[in-house]
């Protein structure tokens, strides 16, 4: 599907397809946007060739996985950004890739699916005011739009992991822990993500691209907001990450506690009953000279000795706080 908006020298707002190109080509002076979604890659490198679009760019737009990048040709500027399907509290993500080409008078994006962020400035009014000032406007309000809809989904998130303290607190699980950990694999796999991201503003923001020229104050400014909220995005999913790191140590250290208390009982018991076991071990011995057997009194001296050595032993350990 090929969605197009075009922005003529007289401000006039005019949408469709691939029959734009023509128009914006004739006129000279407007600013044009191509939506690419899911069309197959000969056809979009048909079409990106037709805008000189270097072959390389073309290649790591093409690329499945490519890490996001910027990269600057002498026509236009590339940006590869990680966007999302689909997103939800869960932090249940399918990211998809997007590709941005960014010239003097047009912008290009590519996207296998259906991009959130995109739709948003097409369906409304918002992307026309935006594409009227520059091109590259669109592509930045687009980057931060979706880093929007993270950030929505991981305050969300924070109610999750509020009711997951709440829940480890309260006496926790070996479900609860997989859950957690759960978490703490998809925190790595979006800090991965944002981690990209950040660095991609940080270049816009320190080095000079002739399609994001940051001598323009509005063009830098736009910058500046989405790269604060990426930064924003990595420093919560990096905080979650170490807060659900805590809650499994904070679990596996009172389940170590509670061994220990455990096996202090036991060991309690144990230093008990070996005393007595000793006893019962030496008059258990079938030997025909044992002087105390003879005794009528022996049995009841015996069990006396024991419940004094047993009250002693329980008397001491209370004292020294074992039990």
């Amino acid at each position: 599907m090929i969605r197009g908006l075009l922005i003529t020298g007289a401000g006039d707002r005019v949408r469709g397809g691939e029959e734009l190109i023509a128009r914006w080509r004739e006129e000279g002076d407007g600013h044009l946007w191509l939506d690419l979604q899911g069309e197959p890659q000969a056809r979009e490198r048909a079409l990106l060739e037709s805008f000189d679009c270097h072959p390389l760019a073309i290649d790591d737009a093409h690329r499945e996985r490519h890490p996001p990048k910027i990269e600057e040709f002498e026509t236009h500027t590339l940006i590869l950004y990680r966007g999302i399907a689909s997103f939800d509290t869960e932090l249940n993500f399918v990211p998809q890739q997007v590709a941005f080409f960014i010239g003097e008078r047009y912008l290009i994006s590519l996207h296998p699916g259906t991009a959130l962020s995109l739709d948003r400035l097409l369906d409304s009014g918002e992307g026309e005011r935006l594409l009227a000032r520059s091109p590259e406007f669109v592509a930045l309000k687009a980057m931060y739009l979706s880093a929007g809809f993270y950030l929505d989904s991981l305050l969300e998130f924070e109610e999750v992991l509020s009711d997951l303290e709440d829940g480890l607190l309260e006496g926790g699980s070996d479900a609860l822990m997989r859950c957690i950990v759960a978490y703490k694999s998809r925190l790595v796999k979006m800090r991965r993500i944002f981690n990209y991201h950040v660095g991609i503003t940080q270049e816009l923001t320190a080095y000079d691209y002739s399609h994001l020229p940051r001598e323009v104050d509005e063009t830098l400014h736009a910058i500046n907001d989405v790269h604060e909220r990426f930064e924003r995005l990595y420093s919560l999913t990096q905080m979650y990450y170490d807060i659900c790191g805590d809650l499994v140590d904070g679990y596996l250290s009172l389940s170590s506690h509670q061994l220990n208390n455990t096996m202090r009982i036991l060991t309690v018991i144990t230093a008990i009953f070996v005393p007595l076991t000793f006893l019962a071990g030496i008059y258990g011995m079938n030997f025909a000279h044992m002087p105390e057997l003879g005794y009528r009194y022996a049995y009841f001296i015996l069990l006396g000795v024991m419940l004094v050595i047993a009250g002693g032993l329980v008397w001491l350990f209370r004292r020294w706080r074992w039990i």
